[in-house]
């Protein structure tokens, strides 16, 4: 079925996946600062970089609707408040969030995209919708080992890199302080998670 973008849900969709991104761009840069002042230097850097992703998400959708530059599109629609001093419960929510947008927001968006024959956006909505995925994982992935006590240390030998000069060390805990720069533990990462991937968030 063919319908008119501008009387369209997919239109609707786009704005709404749009403010999504949008606002999750925000959160994550308020989480980042949080982080900063805690001396979690790796978790803000982490909550960085996934808000710059979400920003190129939000660019892509704005993009679909460049037909309607110039007008206003009025949207109904629910986002989080996730605001808390406890880093755990931010990265929770914010994995709570990704795996919501994966399934089954985006997927929903992706079919009624097709249905309403909008094949390029229901293409964007389903890749950008295992890019969510990757999010909650890695997400997932930090809140375990923070609320282990283990986001420093290791049950076993293992890597770390300082994602402030990029030194490499080999130990059960990551130093308390950098021998080459002197940054704090803070700075250090699983060198498997460096910069932020691995079979961790890729869910292997």
């Amino acid at each position: 079925m063919s319908v008119d973008f501008k009387s369209s849900e997919t239109l609707k969709n786009l704005m709404r996946a749009f403010a999504g991104e949008s606002q999750a761009r925000n959160r994550y840069t308020f989480a980042a600062g949080l982080c900063q002042q805690q001396k979690l230097q790796v978790l803000a850097d982490v909550f960085t970089f996934t808000a710059g992703q979400e920003k190129e998400h939000a660019e892509i959708f704005y993009n679909h609707m460049k037909e309607l530059a110039g007008e206003t599109v009025h949207i109904d629609g629910g986002y989080p408040v996730d605001i808390t001093n406890d880093i755990l419960q931010l990265l929770r929510r914010a994995q709570h969030n990704e795996f919501e947008e994966h399934d089954p927001v985006y997927k929903d968006f992706a079919d009624t995209a097709q249905k309403e024959g909008f094949p390029k956006v229901a293409a964007s909505f389903r890749q950008i919708a295992e890019i969510e995925k990757t999010h909650g994982n890695r997400f997932a992935y930090l809140a375990d080992l923070l609320d282990q006590g283990r986001l420093f240390s290791s049950q076993g030998k293992a890597a770390w890199m300082c994602l402030n000069c990029g030194y490499i060390y080999e130990g059960a805990e990551a130093p308390r302080l950098c021998p080459v720069c002197e940054h704090d533990q803070g700075y250090y990462i699983r060198l498997d998670m460096a910069p932020y991937g691995g079979a961790q968030v890729l869910g292997k």
